[in-house]
């Protein structure tokens, strides 16, 4: 495939940017850039701006409120919005379960469900990873009845992004125990304000309440909540997953990261020279490079087959292996940059408005939490392990 980009191209490329100039709040922009911490209205604020554009839901038909936009037009508008350090839209709305009701949902859920995700009025979390079953998701073990018009849920999901802020959870039930593992799983949407639902946070090693346990108690769910038939939701699971494991790859924000690297690594000075002269850290930072460049192209043609009509498959655990690969690396190199500034963080540090005390480069403030938070990219959205047994089942037949 042809990778430069038409005068065509261009000229859009000129105007996300000029878009990003005139409604990118600076104080947004910076503390993307700056590693802090952004709240719920901070992330609402974003996606209104978006929304109100047209742009928010980019890969979705132009009859349900996307854009109309060519692959290669999404490309570069995630890129921009990386290098412009926008906030990301939160995916589970816009970007997982859109998608999935498009595709599966029948035509009262669409129109129903899908101008609430664009209009933010719904905030949907994830309902997939339990205790015993993160990567082997097929086990899942809570439950839904269906007695009368409704099904009762009971059981409890855990790793449940940002589902403090959430009103509605997308999820996976399990409705026939008799069934294989697969075969007995439903997709539900459940409104998480229904009385049994109890949320509790997790704190992670950054000190961030990013991540919580969701509890179902005999939890009520109208049965026209059901997307898809009953005990095939697997097959809108595996189609979630794979715009899931496409968009973890992250190439506008690995981009935006190795040019944050290099400019904070220019003005490390190591035994009289910048960083980017030490032989050693320059072959690591050449061979990510390298690597990004690569993981542009593939994301490319997985962008344009799934414009075509296609679906994902091995090339978004490819994405996903290599992706969340470079990102970790990158920020690994930040805080090898930042030397001993890195090993501590001031948590207060990652909160706007901080003006407290700091001797070190800005660039080291986030270093070591973002580091340590991202360790976690290998491992969500199916483990980077279990990636490679699908590239063997899919491509090898093994």
């Amino acid at each position: 495939m042809d990778l430069s980009f038409t005068p065509e191209e261009e000229a859009f490329r000129a105007e996300v940017r000029q878009f990003l100039k005139d409604e990118l709040p600076e104080r947004l922009s910076a503390q993307v850039r700056d590693g802090q911490r952004l709240s719920k209205a901070d992330m609402e604020a974003w996606h209104a701006i978006l929304n109100r554009r047209g742009w928010l839901a980019n890969h979705w038909p132009e009859q349900w409120g996307g854009p109309g936009w060519s692959a290669v037009q999404k490309f570069i508008f995630e890129l921009e919005c990386a290098l412009a350090h926008t906030p990301r839209i939160v995916p589970f709305g816009v970007g997982m379960l859109g998608p999935v009701l498009i595709k599966y949902g029948n035509e009262a859920q669409k129109r129903y469900w899908l101008p609430r995700i664009l209009s933010g009025e719904d905030w949907w979390c994830q309902g997939y990873s339990e205790p015993g079953a993160g990567s082997d998701l097929a086990g899942v073990k809570t439950t839904a009845v269906l007695q009368g018009d409704h099904y009762i849920v009971n059981g409890q999901k855990t790793w449940t992004t940002l589902g403090q802020h959430a009103n509605m959870i997308f999820c996976l039930v399990r409705t026939n125990r008799e069934a294989k593992k697969q075969e007995g799983i439903s997709f539900l949407l459940i409104d998480m304000n229904s009385p049994g639902v109890e949320v509790r946070p997790i704190i992670t090693l950054d000190g961030e309440h990013e991540v919580n346990e969701v509890f179902f108690t005999d939890v009520k769910v109208p049965a026209e909540n059901l997307v898809g038939e009953p005990d095939k939701g697997w097959t809108c699971a595996k189609y979630l997953l794979t715009y899931e494991r496409t968009n973890i790859a992250g190439v506008g924000f690995s981009v935006a990261g190795l040019e944050k690297l290099k400019a904070a690594a220019s003005r490390v000075m190591h035994k009289g020279k910048s960083l980017l002269q030490d032989p050693l850290f320059a072959a690591r930072l050449a061979k990510v490079e390298i690597d990004l460049e690569n993981m542009k192209t593939t994301n490319l043609r997985v962008i344009a087959a799934v414009a075509g009509g296609g679906v994902p498959g091995a090339e978004s655990s490819m994405l996903k292996i290599r992706g969340t690969e470079i990102r970790q690396e990158l920020l690994s190199l930040m805080r090898r940059a930042m030397g001993p500034y890195a090993l501590p963080f001031v948590e207060a540090a990652l909160h706007a408005g901080y003006e407290g005390p700091w001797s070190g480069p800005d660039e080291a403030k986030a270093a070591a939490a973002q580091y340590f938070n991202y360790r976690k990219l290998s491992i969500f959205g199916g483990s980077n392990e279990i990636q490679k047994n699908i590239i063997s089942k899919m491509i090898l037949g093994l």
